[in-house]
């Protein structure tokens, strides 16, 4: 059988794995993700990508149809459950740390709710993410050769970032050993 693509966007990696944590509807999906949801004072979308997470993830093979069950304004909500595929490629995801400091607001906090909610240990996430973050303030420490102000600038704006992620990163392995 032919590798199914993973998800390509964290709207769709927040839905698979929410849906790794048991069978919902596309409701129940759109509340957890709302700006007040569970995981949407972490990162949010709108109930429209939701929707449209969940076609993707269906026609990838992530996710099924797990049955239907009747909705408390009329047309029934169908129920939704996460495939071995899927549930594979979360596991996978919540392994990788995240490559680009950009992403650790929106990525990392996102990996490191489910791997909490899930009970997994978030450890060596919190490791490997630690080693590429030094790595980056390493590389971002050494000014290049006749580097115009312009790139300087934002060459410093990215080590200041790289810093305080790695500061972050730190505290919460200390705060889980601890």
């Amino acid at each position: 059988m032919a590798d199914r693509p993973e998800p390509s966007s964290l709207g769709a990696w927040a839905t698979l794995a929410l849906l790794c944590e048991g069978e919902a509807h596309g409701w129940a999906l759109v509340r957890a993700l709302a700006p007040d949801g569970q995981i949407g004072r972490v990162w949010s979308i709108r109930r429209a990508l939701v929707y449209r997470m969940v076609e993707l993830l269906l026609e990838s093979g992530m996710i099924e149809q797990a049955g239907r069950e009747p909705g408390t304004r009329g047309s029934p909500r169908h129920v939704l459950r996460v495939t071995q595929a899927g549930r594979r490629s979360v596991d996978r995801w919540l392994a990788e740390p995240v490559p680009h400091v950009r992403d650790l607001r929106s990525a990392l906090l996102l990996k490191l709710l489910f791997a909490q909610r899930a009970g997994l240990d978030r450890q060596p996430l919190l490791e490997a993410q630690r080693t590429i973050l030094a790595d980056t303030v390493v590389a971002l420490e050494a000014p290049l050769p006749d580097e115009e102000e312009a790139a300087q600038t934002v060459r410093m704006f990215r080590l200041e970032t790289a810093r305080a992620g790695l500061r972050f990163v730190q505290a919460e392995l200390a705060r889980i050993r601890a």
